[in-house]
């Protein structure tokens, strides 16, 4: 990337930002007071930061057994603000020749961004939107890294819930899915109140706010993305359940908030 991609950005500290509140969630400094007092509030209805540690913790499981399972390129939809055990840091200790292209619209993500630029030429940030799948499919810089004649691994992980039904998520993930070669490895994380109804209700009025709706969807709902691909065990189940590595990853507090899993494109 040059300088060029990136225009001056005065962040809006008075909303609550989507990114900044789950970066507070995860014990992160990006943040402001609006994004804290809102947190406090999703914290107060339940375990939010277990939630959310639990739910980083499934994507280094997802992206090692990718890697491991031979990919070796990567593309991270809504990624989010850089934190610890990133798509690149977990693929590339497996395979240090991965390449990862990470998008996300946000200008918050994109000002903290500039720190990806340093790492090599295999890794870079691209400035697209996950609701116009095309402009991603054919943005020179996703594509000088990201061949889609090979197996890929895409990543959908805590962003479909973003998508409300107008913005139809399912064929997001359907046009990303056309693109894949055999092999290639879909990863999904989405939040549910299957458990919680009441809680859920109470927990979107506060994104209600916030720069990205909340919308939560039930087991049914969130298996329906992984059509047209064989889901690899144990299949769509509570992040909790999803090969866990230790007893922490087990007994994590609040892991029903999160329905996860992996399909592979035969």
């Amino acid at each position: 990337m040059t300088e060029s991609d990136f225009t001056p950005y005065e962040p809006d500290v008075d909303t609550p930002n989507a990114a900044r509140m789950y970066d507070y969630y995860l014990g992160g400094k990006d943040n402001y007071p609006a994004d804290r007092e809102a947190a406090q509030k999703i914290m107060a209805l339940g375990p939010s930061r277990d939630i959310c540690i639990a739910n980083r913790r499934f994507l280094g499981r997802a992206v090692r057994l990718a890697a491991q399972n031979g990919i070796r390129q990567f593309l991270d939809l809504g990624t989010g603000l850089p934190t610890q055990e990133n798509v690149h840091e977990v693929a590339k200790r497996v395979a240090p020749d991965s390449r990862v292209v990470y998008v996300d619209y946000d200008p918050v993500v994109l000002a903290h961004a500039r720190a990806l630029r340093a790492i090599d030429d295999t890794t870079t940030v691209v400035q697209e939107d996950v609701r116009r799948p095309e402009k991603i499919l054919e943005n020179p810089d996703v594509l000088r890294l990201i061949d889609f004649s090979e197996p890929v691994a895409v990543l959908f992980v805590a962003i479909l819930h973003c998508l409300t039904a107008e913005e139809d998520p399912w064929g997001v993930v359907r046009e990303f899915a056309a693109r894949m070669a055999p092999g290639s490895h879909l990863i999904v994380t989405h939040l549910t109140d299957d458990a919680h109804p009441e809680v859920g209700a109470a927990a979107r009025e506060v994104y209600d706010d916030a720069t990205a709706p909340l919308i939560h969807r039930d087991h049914a709902a969130i298996s329906r993305f992984f059509e047209g691909f064989e889901v690899l065990e144990p299949g769509v189940t509570v992040v909790n359940e999803w090969r866990p590595d230790d007893a922490e990853d087990r007994d994590r507090p609040g892991g029903e908030w999160f329905y996860v899993g992996m399909g592979r494109k035969p």
